[in-house]
Protein backbone atom coordinates (compact mmCIF):
# COMPACT_ATOMS: atom_id res chain seq x y z
CA UNK A 1 0.00 0.00 0.00
CA UNK A 2 2.51 2.54 1.16
CA UNK A 3 4.54 1.66 -2.07
CA UNK A 4 1.36 2.47 -4.37
CA UNK A 5 1.13 5.43 -2.70
CA UNK A 6 4.64 6.86 -2.58
CA UNK A 7 6.02 5.25 -6.19
CA UNK A 8 3.74 8.03 -7.88
CA UNK A 9 6.23 10.82 -5.61
CA UNK A 10 9.25 9.62 -6.63
CA UNK A 11 8.36 9.06 -9.88
CA UNK A 12 7.58 12.98 -10.21
CA UNK A 13 10.13 14.25 -8.13
CA UNK A 14 12.22 12.24 -10.15
CA UNK A 15 11.00 13.64 -13.16
CA UNK A 16 11.47 16.71 -11.90
CA UNK A 17 14.95 16.46 -11.44
CA UNK A 18 15.56 15.74 -14.78
CA UNK A 19 13.90 18.70 -16.11
CA UNK A 20 15.39 20.84 -14.15
CA UNK A 21 18.97 19.15 -14.80
CA UNK A 22 18.50 19.62 -18.11
CA UNK A 23 21.01 22.50 -19.98
CA UNK A 24 18.98 25.47 -20.85
CA UNK A 25 21.07 25.50 -24.50
CA UNK A 26 19.22 21.90 -24.80
CA UNK A 27 15.79 23.40 -24.27
CA UNK A 28 15.94 26.46 -26.34
CA UNK A 29 16.94 24.14 -29.42
CA UNK A 30 13.69 22.96 -29.17
CA UNK A 31 11.84 26.00 -29.27
CA UNK A 32 9.83 26.62 -32.31
CA UNK A 33 12.05 29.47 -34.54
CA UNK A 34 8.38 30.98 -34.91
CA UNK A 35 8.06 31.50 -31.59
CA UNK A 36 9.11 35.60 -30.95
CA UNK A 37 6.62 36.20 -34.03
CA UNK A 38 3.26 34.09 -32.68
CA UNK A 39 4.10 35.96 -28.87
CA UNK A 40 3.67 39.79 -31.11
CA UNK A 41 -0.20 39.36 -30.40
CA UNK A 42 -0.52 36.84 -27.90
CA UNK A 43 -0.65 39.05 -24.64
CA UNK A 44 0.51 36.21 -22.84
CA UNK A 45 1.25 36.63 -19.26
CA UNK A 46 4.23 33.93 -19.00
CA UNK A 47 5.66 36.05 -21.97
CA UNK A 48 5.57 39.33 -19.95
CA UNK A 49 6.51 37.14 -16.50
CA UNK A 50 9.57 35.71 -18.64
CA UNK A 51 12.62 36.93 -20.26
CA UNK A 52 13.44 34.61 -23.02
CA UNK A 53 10.93 35.77 -25.47
CA UNK A 54 11.67 39.16 -24.59
CA UNK A 55 15.21 39.12 -24.43
CA UNK A 56 14.95 37.75 -28.49
CA UNK A 57 12.35 40.04 -29.50
CA UNK A 58 14.72 43.29 -27.82
CA UNK A 59 17.72 41.73 -29.75
CA UNK A 60 15.66 41.85 -33.26
CA UNK A 61 16.07 45.17 -34.81
CA UNK A 62 12.44 45.41 -36.40
CA UNK A 63 10.61 44.66 -33.49
CA UNK A 64 8.94 47.85 -31.78
CA UNK A 65 7.92 46.83 -28.55
CA UNK A 66 4.73 48.77 -27.15
CA UNK A 67 4.61 48.35 -23.11
CA UNK A 68 1.02 49.30 -21.63
CA UNK A 69 -2.09 48.02 -20.16
CA UNK A 70 -5.50 46.81 -20.67
CA UNK A 71 -5.77 49.18 -24.08
CA UNK A 72 -3.24 46.72 -25.82
CA UNK A 73 -6.02 44.35 -26.01
CA UNK A 74 -8.81 46.45 -27.61
CA UNK A 75 -8.05 45.41 -31.33
CA UNK A 76 -9.80 46.72 -34.15
CA UNK A 77 -8.20 47.65 -37.98
CA UNK A 78 -6.87 51.08 -36.19
CA UNK A 79 -4.89 48.88 -33.38
CA UNK A 80 -0.86 48.96 -33.94
CA UNK A 81 -0.43 46.12 -34.79
CA UNK A 82 -2.97 45.53 -37.20
CA UNK A 83 -2.66 49.09 -38.58
CA UNK A 84 1.19 48.20 -39.64
CA UNK A 85 1.15 44.96 -40.95
CA UNK A 86 -2.22 45.96 -43.00
CA UNK A 87 0.56 48.79 -44.14
CA UNK A 88 3.40 46.77 -44.30
CA UNK A 89 5.26 49.02 -42.07
CA UNK A 90 9.29 48.54 -42.04
CA UNK A 91 8.76 47.12 -38.57
CA UNK A 92 6.59 44.99 -35.85
CA UNK A 93 4.65 46.04 -33.15
CA UNK A 94 5.00 43.47 -30.16
CA UNK A 95 2.53 43.89 -27.00
CA UNK A 96 3.94 43.94 -23.44
CA UNK A 97 0.86 44.17 -20.98
CA UNK A 98 -2.12 43.54 -19.59
CA UNK A 99 -4.72 44.99 -17.10
CA UNK A 100 -3.04 45.56 -14.23
CA UNK A 101 -0.01 46.07 -15.31
CA UNK A 102 1.15 49.41 -13.87
CA UNK A 103 4.64 51.20 -13.32
CA UNK A 104 6.17 49.02 -11.04
CA UNK A 105 5.82 45.29 -12.71
CA UNK A 106 6.90 47.49 -15.85
CA UNK A 107 9.85 48.52 -14.35
CA UNK A 108 10.56 44.55 -12.64
CA UNK A 109 10.41 43.83 -16.40
CA UNK A 110 12.60 46.80 -17.85
CA UNK A 111 15.03 45.85 -15.32
CA UNK A 112 15.37 42.18 -16.48
CA UNK A 113 16.31 43.41 -19.87
CA UNK A 114 18.87 46.48 -19.17
CA UNK A 115 21.14 45.07 -21.61
CA UNK A 116 18.92 44.91 -24.37
CA UNK A 117 17.12 48.27 -24.08
CA UNK A 118 20.08 50.01 -24.63
CA UNK A 119 19.74 51.85 -27.76
CA UNK A 120 16.58 50.30 -28.61
CA UNK A 121 13.24 52.23 -29.60
CA UNK A 122 10.48 51.38 -27.47
CA UNK A 123 6.38 52.75 -26.96
CA UNK A 124 4.98 53.15 -23.55
CA UNK A 125 0.87 54.22 -23.30
CA UNK A 126 0.17 55.77 -19.88
CA UNK A 127 -3.07 55.22 -18.37
CA UNK A 128 -4.51 57.42 -16.07
CA UNK A 129 -6.07 54.96 -14.29
CA UNK A 130 -2.63 53.67 -12.56
CA UNK A 131 -2.73 57.02 -10.90
CA UNK A 132 -4.83 55.90 -7.86
CA UNK A 133 -4.18 57.56 -4.38
CA UNK A 134 -2.48 54.42 -2.99
CA UNK A 135 -0.87 53.44 -6.28
CA UNK A 136 -0.87 49.73 -7.69
CA UNK A 137 -2.65 47.44 -5.02
CA UNK A 138 -2.74 43.94 -4.29
CA UNK A 139 -5.25 42.94 -6.75
CA UNK A 140 -3.46 44.14 -9.81
CA UNK A 141 -0.28 43.75 -8.98
CA UNK A 142 0.14 39.97 -7.79
CA UNK A 143 -1.63 38.40 -10.89
CA UNK A 144 1.48 40.30 -12.94
CA UNK A 145 4.19 39.82 -10.51
CA UNK A 146 7.07 37.72 -11.18
CA UNK A 147 8.92 35.78 -9.40
CA UNK A 148 11.61 35.08 -11.85
CA UNK A 149 11.99 38.85 -12.27
CA UNK A 150 11.92 39.38 -9.20
CA UNK A 151 14.90 36.78 -8.14
CA UNK A 152 16.87 38.28 -10.79
CA UNK A 153 16.63 42.29 -9.17
CA UNK A 154 17.98 40.57 -6.27
CA UNK A 155 21.14 39.23 -8.15
CA UNK A 156 21.15 42.46 -10.21
CA UNK A 157 24.25 44.35 -10.34
CA UNK A 158 24.03 46.33 -13.04
CA UNK A 159 21.29 48.62 -11.89
CA UNK A 160 22.60 52.18 -10.32
CA UNK A 161 22.35 50.75 -6.18
CA UNK A 162 20.40 53.83 -5.33
CA UNK A 163 17.03 53.14 -7.46
CA UNK A 164 18.20 49.11 -7.00
CA UNK A 165 17.49 49.69 -3.14
CA UNK A 166 14.29 52.21 -4.03
CA UNK A 167 12.88 49.97 -5.82
CA UNK A 168 13.15 47.10 -3.15
CA UNK A 169 11.88 49.32 -0.90
CA UNK A 170 8.75 49.57 -2.48
CA UNK A 171 8.58 46.26 -3.56
CA UNK A 172 8.38 44.93 0.05
CA UNK A 173 5.53 46.60 0.56
CA UNK A 174 3.50 43.90 -1.55
CA UNK A 175 2.39 40.46 -0.18
CA UNK A 176 4.43 37.94 -3.10
CA UNK A 177 7.76 39.50 -1.45
CA UNK A 178 6.98 39.68 1.92
CA UNK A 179 5.70 36.25 2.14
CA UNK A 180 8.82 34.67 0.39
CA UNK A 181 11.21 33.79 3.56
CA UNK A 182 13.99 33.62 0.84
CA UNK A 183 13.67 36.87 -1.17
CA UNK A 184 12.33 38.92 1.06
CA UNK A 185 15.22 37.98 3.30
CA UNK A 186 17.67 38.99 0.63
CA UNK A 187 15.86 42.14 -0.58
CA UNK A 188 16.05 43.51 3.06
CA UNK A 189 19.89 42.76 3.45
CA UNK A 190 20.03 45.30 0.24
CA UNK A 191 18.50 48.06 2.30
CA UNK A 192 19.72 47.25 5.95
CA UNK A 193 23.00 48.07 7.38
CA UNK A 194 22.56 45.48 10.16
CA UNK A 195 25.16 42.84 10.21
CA UNK A 196 23.00 39.92 11.17
CA UNK A 197 20.51 40.49 8.10
CA UNK A 198 23.54 40.34 5.67
CA UNK A 199 24.35 37.08 7.29
CA UNK A 200 21.28 35.98 6.75
CA UNK A 201 21.63 36.82 3.26
CA UNK A 202 24.70 34.99 2.75
CA UNK A 203 23.05 32.20 4.01
CA UNK A 204 20.10 32.10 1.72
CA UNK A 205 21.50 33.29 -1.16
CA UNK A 206 22.43 29.72 -2.76
CA UNK A 207 18.97 28.68 -2.41
CA UNK A 208 17.55 32.22 -3.88
CA UNK A 209 20.25 31.25 -7.20
CA UNK A 210 18.60 27.69 -7.28
CA UNK A 211 15.02 29.24 -7.36
CA UNK A 212 16.07 31.30 -10.18
CA UNK A 213 17.46 28.76 -12.02
CA UNK A 214 14.11 26.71 -11.50
CA UNK A 215 12.31 29.86 -12.54
CA UNK A 216 14.90 30.31 -15.65
CA UNK A 217 14.09 26.78 -16.60
CA UNK A 218 10.37 27.33 -16.28
CA UNK A 219 10.34 30.16 -18.48
CA UNK A 220 11.92 27.95 -21.17
CA UNK A 221 9.89 25.31 -21.03
CA UNK A 222 6.42 27.51 -21.19
CA UNK A 223 7.91 29.26 -23.94
CA UNK A 224 8.18 26.04 -25.88
CA UNK A 225 3.90 25.06 -25.07
CA UNK A 226 3.78 29.16 -26.18
CA UNK A 227 0.18 30.74 -26.26
CA UNK A 228 -2.92 31.71 -28.18
CA UNK A 229 -2.53 34.87 -31.42
CA UNK A 230 -5.01 37.34 -29.86
CA UNK A 231 -7.76 37.90 -32.08
CA UNK A 232 -6.98 40.46 -34.62
CA UNK A 233 -9.14 42.54 -36.66
CA UNK A 234 -7.30 43.45 -40.02
CA UNK A 235 -8.45 45.75 -42.87
CA UNK A 236 -7.32 46.47 -46.34
CA UNK A 237 -9.05 49.35 -45.60
CA UNK A 238 -6.61 51.50 -44.24
CA UNK A 239 -4.07 50.75 -46.61
CA UNK A 240 -3.31 53.68 -49.24
CA UNK A 241 -5.00 56.28 -47.13
CA UNK A 242 -3.88 59.42 -45.60
CA UNK A 243 -3.77 60.25 -41.99
CA UNK A 244 -6.96 62.78 -42.39
CA UNK A 245 -9.03 60.28 -44.67
CA UNK A 246 -8.32 57.30 -41.74
CA UNK A 247 -9.71 59.71 -38.99
CA UNK A 248 -12.67 59.94 -41.40
CA UNK A 249 -12.89 56.20 -41.46
CA UNK A 250 -12.54 55.88 -37.81
CA UNK A 251 -14.83 58.44 -36.79
CA UNK A 252 -17.43 56.22 -38.99
CA UNK A 253 -16.36 53.11 -38.01
CA UNK A 254 -17.23 54.22 -34.14
CA UNK A 255 -20.09 55.68 -34.78
CA UNK A 256 -21.55 52.64 -35.94
CA UNK A 257 -20.48 50.57 -32.70
CA UNK A 258 -21.47 53.17 -30.42
CA UNK A 259 -25.92 54.11 -31.05
CA UNK A 260 -26.86 53.02 -27.82
CA UNK A 261 -25.55 55.45 -25.16
CA UNK A 262 -24.52 59.30 -25.58
CA UNK A 263 -20.74 58.78 -24.24
CA UNK A 264 -19.55 57.22 -27.58
CA UNK A 265 -18.77 53.67 -25.81
CA UNK A 266 -19.06 50.41 -27.57
CA UNK A 267 -22.55 49.26 -27.37
CA UNK A 268 -21.71 46.15 -26.22
CA UNK A 269 -19.77 47.63 -23.48
CA UNK A 270 -22.85 49.57 -22.07
CA UNK A 271 -25.06 47.06 -22.43
CA UNK A 272 -22.89 45.35 -19.39
CA UNK A 273 -23.12 48.57 -17.31
CA UNK A 274 -26.56 49.64 -18.57
CA UNK A 275 -28.14 49.08 -15.04
CA UNK A 276 -25.48 50.56 -13.25
CA UNK A 277 -25.20 53.91 -14.65
CA UNK A 278 -27.62 55.52 -12.39
CA UNK A 279 -26.01 54.31 -9.36
CA UNK A 280 -22.31 56.60 -10.91
CA UNK A 281 -23.59 59.28 -11.48
CA UNK A 282 -21.45 61.79 -9.32
CA UNK A 283 -20.04 59.28 -7.43
CA UNK A 284 -16.65 60.41 -8.34
CA UNK A 285 -17.50 63.67 -7.07
CA UNK A 286 -13.78 65.39 -5.28
CA UNK A 287 -11.55 62.08 -6.92
CA UNK A 288 -8.18 63.16 -8.40
CA UNK A 289 -5.39 61.64 -10.22
CA UNK A 290 -2.93 64.78 -9.24
CA UNK A 291 -1.21 62.75 -6.16
CA UNK A 292 -0.53 59.06 -6.11
CA UNK A 293 2.18 56.59 -5.09
CA UNK A 294 2.08 55.72 -8.68
CA UNK A 295 4.30 59.01 -9.28
CA UNK A 296 7.30 57.24 -7.30
CA UNK A 297 7.05 54.44 -9.07
CA UNK A 298 6.48 56.07 -12.66
CA UNK A 299 9.88 58.13 -11.85
CA UNK A 300 11.62 55.30 -10.60
CA UNK A 301 10.50 53.33 -14.53
CA UNK A 302 12.04 56.48 -16.00
CA UNK A 303 15.07 56.63 -14.61
CA UNK A 304 15.68 52.89 -15.30
CA UNK A 305 14.89 53.23 -19.14
CA UNK A 306 17.21 56.53 -18.64
CA UNK A 307 20.34 54.83 -17.42
CA UNK A 308 19.47 52.08 -19.96
CA UNK A 309 20.16 53.37 -22.92
CA UNK A 310 16.28 52.83 -23.96
CA UNK A 311 14.72 55.49 -26.54
CA UNK A 312 11.01 55.52 -25.37
CA UNK A 313 7.91 57.67 -27.13
CA UNK A 314 5.69 57.85 -24.06
CA UNK A 315 1.91 58.16 -25.33
CA UNK A 316 -0.19 59.85 -22.12
CA UNK A 317 -4.21 58.89 -23.36
CA UNK A 318 -7.23 60.96 -22.21
CA UNK A 319 -10.11 59.24 -20.00
CA UNK A 320 -13.64 59.92 -21.71
CA UNK A 321 -14.68 63.25 -20.74
CA UNK A 322 -17.96 62.61 -20.54
CA UNK A 323 -18.10 59.36 -18.84
CA UNK A 324 -15.86 60.79 -16.42
CA UNK A 325 -17.82 64.37 -15.91
CA UNK A 326 -21.40 62.38 -15.58
CA UNK A 327 -19.79 60.20 -12.69
CA UNK A 328 -18.66 63.90 -11.03
CA UNK A 329 -14.46 63.41 -11.34
CA UNK A 330 -13.53 66.85 -11.59
CA UNK A 331 -11.78 68.37 -14.48
CA UNK A 332 -8.74 69.67 -12.25
CA UNK A 333 -8.55 66.24 -10.95
CA UNK A 334 -7.57 65.37 -14.20
CA UNK A 335 -5.75 67.95 -15.54
CA UNK A 336 -3.62 68.02 -12.64
CA UNK A 337 -2.71 64.80 -13.58
CA UNK A 338 -1.67 65.58 -17.34
CA UNK A 339 -0.26 68.38 -16.44
CA UNK A 340 1.90 66.85 -13.92
CA UNK A 341 2.77 63.31 -16.26
CA UNK A 342 3.85 65.63 -19.18
CA UNK A 343 6.30 67.28 -16.74
CA UNK A 344 7.80 64.02 -15.70
CA UNK A 345 8.24 62.96 -19.17
CA UNK A 346 9.87 66.17 -20.65
CA UNK A 347 12.18 66.22 -17.37
CA UNK A 348 13.44 62.76 -17.99
CA UNK A 349 14.28 64.16 -21.54
CA UNK A 350 11.86 61.67 -23.19
CA UNK A 351 9.20 62.51 -25.92
CA UNK A 352 5.82 62.82 -24.44
CA UNK A 353 2.94 62.32 -27.47
CA UNK A 354 0.30 64.09 -25.33
CA UNK A 355 -3.38 63.60 -25.80
CA UNK A 356 -5.22 65.01 -22.98
CA UNK A 357 -7.05 67.41 -24.97
CA UNK A 358 -9.20 64.61 -26.71
CA UNK A 359 -11.28 63.72 -23.80
CA UNK A 360 -14.18 65.17 -25.07
CA UNK A 361 -12.80 63.76 -28.88
CA UNK A 362 -15.90 61.46 -29.86
CA UNK A 363 -14.88 58.20 -30.94
CA UNK A 364 -11.43 58.39 -29.63
CA UNK A 365 -11.73 56.44 -26.71
CA UNK A 366 -14.01 53.03 -27.19
CA UNK A 367 -15.43 52.72 -23.58
CA UNK A 368 -15.11 54.40 -20.15
CA UNK A 369 -11.54 54.32 -19.86
CA UNK A 370 -9.72 52.47 -23.15
CA UNK A 371 -8.23 54.17 -26.28
CA UNK A 372 -9.75 53.02 -29.36
CA UNK A 373 -10.99 53.81 -32.75
CA UNK A 374 -9.93 57.25 -33.74
CA UNK A 375 -7.12 57.20 -30.71
CA UNK A 376 -5.37 54.67 -32.00
CA UNK A 377 -4.90 56.69 -35.89
CA UNK A 378 -3.05 59.29 -33.46
CA UNK A 379 -1.03 56.70 -31.39
CA UNK A 380 -0.17 55.08 -35.23
CA UNK A 381 0.80 58.53 -36.65
CA UNK A 382 2.73 59.41 -33.39
CA UNK A 383 4.16 55.07 -33.35
CA UNK A 384 5.66 56.27 -37.43
CA UNK A 385 7.08 59.48 -37.07
CA UNK A 386 8.49 58.25 -33.60
CA UNK A 387 10.27 55.42 -35.54
CA UNK A 388 11.18 57.48 -38.64
CA UNK A 389 12.77 60.51 -36.41
CA UNK A 390 10.42 62.89 -36.95
CA UNK A 391 8.90 65.29 -34.45
CA UNK A 392 5.54 65.68 -35.86
CA UNK A 393 1.87 63.88 -35.29
CA UNK A 394 -1.45 64.82 -35.77
CA UNK A 395 -4.11 66.35 -34.13
CA UNK A 396 -7.98 67.61 -35.23
CA UNK A 397 -8.73 71.04 -35.28
CA UNK A 398 -12.13 70.36 -33.62
CA UNK A 399 -14.00 73.64 -34.88
CA UNK A 400 -12.80 73.61 -38.81
CA UNK A 401 -13.91 69.42 -38.84
CA UNK A 402 -10.10 69.15 -40.49
CA UNK A 403 -6.79 67.89 -39.73
CA UNK A 404 -3.41 69.60 -39.04
CA UNK A 405 0.19 68.78 -38.01
CA UNK A 406 1.97 70.15 -35.29
CA UNK A 407 5.07 69.10 -32.82
CA UNK A 408 3.92 66.98 -29.80
CA UNK A 409 7.68 67.34 -28.49
CA UNK A 410 8.04 70.40 -25.69
CA UNK A 411 9.09 73.41 -27.86
CA UNK A 412 12.13 75.38 -26.55
CA UNK A 413 9.43 78.24 -26.05
CA UNK A 414 7.83 75.76 -23.57
CA UNK A 415 4.81 76.07 -25.92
Amino acid sequence: MKKAVFSPLIAAFLILVILVAIPNQWVERIIPNNRVIDAATELNPFMFQGKYVQDKMLEAKHYLPIYGSSELARMDPFHPSNYFQETGAPFTPFLIGRGGTTSITHFLNFAEHTKQLNGKKIVFIISPQWFQPKGTDESHFVPNYSSLQAYDLAFNKTIDPKLKKEAIERLLTYSPIKKDPILSTMYKAEISKNPWTKRKAAFVRPIAFLYREIFHKKDLYYTIKGGQPHKRIISPKVKNKTWEQLVAQANHYGKKRATNNHFYVTNSQYKKIRKMVPLLKNKKAGASYGRSIEYRDFQMLLDLLKESGAKPLFISIPVNGKWYDYTGFPKKGRTVYYQRIKKQVEAAGFPIADFSNHEYDPYFMKDTIHIGWKGWVYTDKAIQDFYEGKNWSLILDQKKGKCKFTDWRVRKDGS
